[in-house]
């Protein structure tokens, strides 16, 4: 089976690797706007969206108070339950999913 095509695209030089188990792995990019940065991600694909999210913002946005101050979508679409896994929210093997504040703030 052929690597994701979202591996080709640019990120961070190190990929976070949520668990050992690189055959049942799937490769995701969490991107976040407010810093115009990306990172990839090798994870289980049983992993809840919200550890996902959490490890992203230690990445990309170590300052963050709460992580409930910021959303996570796919395709577009809230993911509402984030105690959801991965494949429960639709997300699959080379999946992109968007980090942002819950709030739109103001431009500085």
């Amino acid at each position: 089976m052929s690597a994701p095509f979202v591996t080709t695209l640019r990120s961070r030089k190190s990929t976070i690797h949520l668990t050992d188990d690189t055959a049942n792995a799937i490769t995701i990019r969490v991107e976040m706007p407010e810093v115009w940065d990306v990172v990839a991600i090798v994870v289980a694909p049983s992993e809840p969206v919200v550890a996902v999210k959490i490890r992203a913002l230690q990445a990309l946005f170590p300052e963050f108070d709460h992580h409930e101050d910021f959303v996570v979508k796919l395709r577009g679409w809230e993911i509402l339950d984030e105690a959801a896994s991965l494949v429960d929210a639709g997300a699959i093997d080379g999946s992109i999913l968007l980090l942002t504040h819950r709030r739109r703030r103001p431009v500085r």
